[in-house]
C-alpha cells in the first residue's frame, strides 16, 4: 500500500465500528434515538454517490407507538417484535419520479429528459440506487455511534398505503430498524467468505 492511500485508512477503531464488529441487531436497548440523530444520519448519506445524484430514497423515521404499531402489523410475525422494541425503524422508499428533481439536483445538465418516458427504466435506477442510499444509511448510523436490523418480511403493499399512501409513487424498498442493540440479541458471526471465494481478478 502506498503512503498516499495509508494516510487516508481509518483507524482500526474506526473499521470495527463500521464493519468487522458491527452487527445486525434482533433486540434493543431501551435509550432513545433523538430526532438530531436522524439529521446526523441523512446528512452523512446523502453525500455519498448515487447515479446522477438522483437521490431516490424516501425515508419514513417511523417513532412514535402508534405508528410502530402500524409498521409492525405490515411485518412477518418474527419480525413485529423487533419493530416495536426498537426506538425507531426506518421505511426506506423511492421514488419513481425522482426525475423531476434532477433539475436542481443535477443542474449541469438536462438529466431530467434522460428519464422522461421510460418508467421502467426509472423503477430500475431507483430501485438500485435507493438500495445504495440504504446502505450508506446503515453505515451513516454507525458512524454517529448507533447499532441497525434491517429487513425484508414484510407486506410491501400494506407498507406503501400505511406509510406512502400519500404519495403514490413512492415505493418501499427495506425497513430497517435503528437504536443501541442489546448485545443478548445477537448469536454468533456467521461465516464470512474469504476473497478467492466469490471474486476475480482480471
Amino acid at each position: 500500500m502506498t503512503k498516499q492511500f495509508h494516510d487516508h485508512v481509518l483507524s482500526d477503531d474506526a473499521l470495527a465500528q463500521l464493519f468487522n464488529e458491527a452487527r445486525s441487531y434482533n433486540d434493543w436497548l431501551d435509550k432513545d434515538v433523538s430526532n438530531e440523530q436522524l439529521h446526523a444520519i441523512w446528512d452523512l448519506l446523502k453525500m455519498a454517490p448515487t447515479s446522477a445524484n438522483m437521490q431516490p430514497v424516501r425515508i419514513v423515521w417511523v417513532k412514535s407507538h402508534e405508528q410502530k404499531e402500524k409498521l409492525a402489523g405490515c411485518a412477518m410475525e418474527g419480525n413485529q417484535a423487533k419493530i416495536k422494541a426498537a426506538p425507531v425503524t426506518a421505511v426506506i422508499g423511492y421514488d419513481i419520479d425522482f426525475h423531476e428533481e434532477l433539475p436542481w439536483l443535477f443542474p449541469h445538465t438536462d438529466a431530467k429528459s434522460w428519464f422522461e418516458g421510460d418508467e421502467e427504466g426509472r423503477k430500475e435506477g431507483a430501485f438500485r440506487n435507493s438500495s445504495l442510499q440504504g446502505a450508506y444509511l446503515m453505515l451513516a448510523a454507525r458512524a454517529v455511534g448507533l447499532d441497525c436490523g434491517p429487513m425484508s418480511g414484510f407486506d410491501q403493499d400494506k407498507v406503501n398505503a400505511a406509510f406512502f399512501g400519500d404519495e403514490p409513487r413512492h415505493r418501499v424498498n427495506f425497513i430497517c430498524s435503528i437504536g443501541y442493540g442489546d448485545p443478548e440479541s445477537i448469536f454468533d458471526r456467521s461465516p464470512r467468505p474469504d476473497f478467492d471465494k466469490f471474486n476475480t481478478i482480471v
